[in-house]
């Protein structure tokens, strides 16, 4: 039998749970995590591709394009844009990534179906909703962020009837069309921001039972506005009865997609809406939204800390890290489990922050209003606590605050794993060890 037991001095020497007056000044509880709250929100104003076949999708009069193409932009204010993607067909998984300027081409010609070529069309831009200034990050807190509402979103009611009317003339074999990929005229629609025909189109395919009709990766419209990161269009097709909970043929629901992109409008604007969607749904792979939205933040903060110190910080990445934290923020106070466990590992979020050496979000987890915290901090993924995989941070630059942060929260050094190990003896050899050990 083992006899060996860790050290109780130093690190592992026993504390109450919540007890922070050991850790360093510039550390606490909470750590300098940054605010999850917007003063605006902005959509990007995009260039809009209708397809080739014009007298196909929109109307063809010369003063609709004109419309389009000479919308006033000098009301449109500078704001903090949260990451944005286009939606494309590719052969692997779509990558998101770089921020999309307020005049860019969105979604670009080459991120639409082959068959359809630019028209350089620019459509109006939408009007801009306001985040209320929230306190988020509390645990199953019923209150919380307010962005939409309908005196924020109003539709162009002109535009409106013109696309009704459009598609309502179209003959039924148009209407239900599929390209090669599988995507109707709502999907493109949808993938090319064109809200007032995402509306109309939506409308029709409800009455005829295809609102929610899937392409060739298993995107219904609903998945392709949340990858996509159209909040106000993911609101109108909730409303118009689309299932939130639909998953891709990877088992990604909206809310995988918007945790996993890092677009809390999105999130928001599913969870306002009042459906019932699973906040615990799976994908394929076992995890949650809120598992997705850790996993993306922590990749966000390796990018971050892999930066030349004597350059200049990429602004795109803390924004990117920003929205990805929000959108945890988001997800938490919507009533997320943070008890939830992956399929495969049976990891929490916080074994999934700290496997990563994440210490804003592991910080950020333990200063939550969690009931049973020292229960939650001890459970075990496969054997190992967060604890152990704290002590497994070989040369990690916040592998002892992570430690220390542990242990004021109630972490057993005690715990053994499956291979009868105590925190302690995973720790790395020489100096370093020692110095986390005393």
């Amino acid at each position: 039998m083992d006899t060996r037991s860790p050290a109780r001095t130093g690190c592992f020497a026993p504390r109450r749970p919540g007890d922070l007056s050991s850790l360093p000044e510039s550390m606490g509880a909470t750590g300098p995590l940054p605010q999850a709250a917007y003063s605006s929100w902005q959509s990007p104003i995009a260039q809009q591709s209708p397809p080739s076949q014009q007298e196909f999708f929109f109307p063809s009069t010369e003063e609709y394009f004109s419309s389009l193409c000479h919308a006033d932009f000098s009301a449109v204010s500078d704001c903090s844009v949260p990451m944005t993607s286009s939606y494309a067909h590719t052969s692997t998984e779509e990558t998101y990534t770089g921020m999309v300027s307020m005049h860019s081409n969105f979604p670009s010609e080459n991120s639409l179906p082959g068959s359809f070529a630019s028209f350089g069309i620019m459509a109006p831009h939408q009007t801009p909703y306001h985040w209320n200034p929230s306190v988020v990050g509390q645990y199953q807190t019923t209150g919380g962020l307010h962005i939409f509402g309908t005196s924020h979103v109003q539709m162009d009611a002109g535009q409106l009837e013109t696309a009704r009317m459009f598609i309502q003339k179209m003959d039924i074999s148009k209407k239900l069309w599929q390209d090669e990929d599988g995507d109707t005229i709502l999907h493109i629609y949808t993938a090319k921001g064109l809200r007032e025909y995402v509306y109309a189109a939506a409308e029709i395919l409800r009455d005829l039972g295809k609102l929610d009709c899937k392409e060739h990766k298993g995107k219904t419209p609903l998945l392709v506005a949340a990858t996509a990161n159209h909040p106000f269009i993911v609101q109108d097709l909730l409303s118009l009865g689309s299932d939130v909970n639909a998953c891709d043929i990877k088992g990604q629901t909206a809310l995988h997609l918007a945790a996993t992109y890092g677009f809390p409008a999105v999130i928001q604007a599913i969870l306002s809406t009042g459906v019932n969607v699973n906040l615990e749904a799976r994908n394929f792979e076992g995890l949650t939204p809120l598992h997705c939205a850790v996993i993306s933040h922590s990749s966000s903060m390796k990018m971050l800390a892999s930066q030349d110190p004597g350059q200049q910080t990429d602004t795109s990445l803390e924004t990117q890290a920003h929205d990805k934290l929000t959108c945890i923020q988001l997800l938490l106070q919507y009533g997320a489990s943070t008890f939830s466990q992956d399929i495969k590992s049976n990891k929490t979020v916080l074994h999934l922050a700290v496997k990563e050496g994440n210490l804003h979000l592991v910080q950020h987890l333990l200063s939550l209003n969690i009931p049973d915290m020292c229960n939650f901090v001890n459970m075990k993924a496969h054997g190992n606590t967060a604890l152990h995989m704290a002590a497994g941070l070989h040369g990690h630059i916040h592998q002892e605050e992570i430690i220390r942060l542990l242990l004021s929260q109630g972490a057993d050094p005690s715990i053994r794993n499956l291979e009868n190990d105590q925190p302690a003896h995973l720790l790395q050899a020489g100096e370093r060890g020692e110095k986390v050990r005393a």
